[in-house]
């Protein structure tokens, strides 16, 4: 493979079909992949890779090709792995998003009631309440980094909420959240050692599951997710089940905190490059919940979703083999020309706004989307009211991975009305 030297994006369009590399992390770290995408999305839009640190694999990049697969459950597996990697041999959780009907259904249908529109309506007043005192305690006129101070700092106490972890320990969760998808393989050699990131989620298993003895049988109403698990026919036991177990309690904590947490930071990025969509939501707010989904269409939070072939079958004229690797870019098809109106455009009135590929298609399709979208609103209602202005103070640190676009760091400075 031709590697860009670091930081240097590569001239995609000179480059051979053959040697794209869809499998480098660090075309979003530095954010140069939009160049890859379009060119195959034009030339190669089902495109095989035959090899990469994660194994050959398919990429799959316009936008109705991956909802067609989303869609087709049988023939394209979401088994033994959501990501782009094979777990390694001494750590493969089960997680429901990775099993396939009926047991996929089972285990989801059980925490589901969590982001049931009663309990959005009580989580209003409190997010609320959150966001205001955050904000309220954000220097003015210096900078600070937007990531800890608000991004991660509400997300992590949402997480706490959710799972009514013990206030105290609660950035245990994001911590966690970040060791589960920081794996070496897909972040250029930036990410953790393997035998760190199973001392971490050792550690998360022995906690949840004292918390799952701490509560069985207690009598209270089962209203968070540990409670929902053993309030549920399906999943009453599953704590004898430390894989399982241990598989979904991470499955909730990556998918309550990443996208939330770097779509709040990405709409600060994207209002600042594009200061006419500002204007515009500064002068009618009730444009906030369409400008929330453009955030996360553009931001796109996780970049992929992979599946498995469970059988040889053509798509999209060509040949992919029983147990080939298919990679859906979501990242690539939010940003498809023939079915997404000027994509490149931070458009904040964009029609069908909420059509974006974001949180999936099909039987997988985020459950706690409603709640994203509510705690982005939240922020974005709060943060206009008080802040004049909300400026970069300095160059985004984008994450290196193939699996999470996000941010480490963001300096922002904000003055008040």
């Amino acid at each position: 493979m031709n590697m860009p030297a670091v930081g240097n994006a590569p001239d995609y369009s000179a480059l051979p079909l053959s040697d794209l590399d869809i499998s480098d992390p660090r075309m979003f770290q530095f954010d140069y992949w939009h160049g890859l995408f379009a060119r195959l999305r034009a030339e190669a839009p089902v495109h095989f890779q035959p090899s990469s640190p994660a194994g050959p694999f398919w990429s799959v990049t316009r936008y109705e090709d991956i909802v067609a697969i989303e869609r087709n459950t049988e023939v394209f597996s979401s088994e033994p792995s959501i990501s782009v990697l094979d777990p390694e041999p001494d750590m493969i959780l089960k997680m429901f998003i990775a099993m396939d009907p009926p047991e996929h259904d089972d285990q989801r249908r059980a925490v589901h009631h969590v982001v049931a529109p009663r309990n959005l309506k009580e989580f209003e007043g409190l997010i609320r309440e959150r966001t205001a005192a955050v904000l309220d305690q954000l220097p003015e006129n210096e900078p600070f980094d937007w990531v800890t101070l608000v991004s991660r700092d509400l997300t992590t106490k949402m997480l706490a909420t959710l799972f009514d972890y013990p206030w105290e320990e609660r950035n245990n969760l994001t911590d966690w959240s970040d060791m589960f998808t920081n794996d070496e393989r897909i972040t250029a050699g930036e990410g953790v050692p393997r035998d760190v990131i199973i001392e971490h989620i050792t550690a998360c298993l022995q906690r949840f599951t004292e918390l799952w003895h701490e509560r069985k049988g207690d009598g209270k109403e089962a209203f968070d997710l540990i409670r929902m698990l053993q309030a549920d026919p399906n999943t009453a036991n599953m704590v004898d089940d430390p894989l399982t177990y241990m598989g979904n309690i991470m499955l909730l904590i990556v998918g309550g905190n990443d996208t939330t947490r770097n779509s709040m930071s990405g709409g600060v990025v994207f209002l600042n490059q594009f200061p006419d969509q500002m204007a515009k939501v500064r002068a009618n707010p009730e444009l906030i919940p369409s400008m929330v989904s453009e955030i996360i269409r553009f931001q796109t939070p996780l970049p992929h979703m992979r599946r498995t072939a469970t059988q040889n079958v053509s798509f999209g004229g060509q040949q992919i083999a029983k147990g080939d690797k298919v990679v859906l870019w979501y990242v690539s098809g939010n940003y498809d020309e023939t079915a997404i109106e000027r994509p490149n455009d931070f458009w904040i009135e964009r029609p069908n706004v909420r059509g974006h590929l974001s949180f999936g298609a099909g039987i997988h399709r985020c459950m706690g989307n409603r709640l994203a979208e509510m705690q982005l609103r939240i922020l974005w209602e709060e943060a206009l009211k008080r802040f004049r202005t909300i400026e970069l103070a300095g160059e985004p640190v984008r994450t290196c991975n193939l699996f999470i676009r996000g941010f480490t760091r963001l300096p922002v400075r904000v003055t008040r009305f």
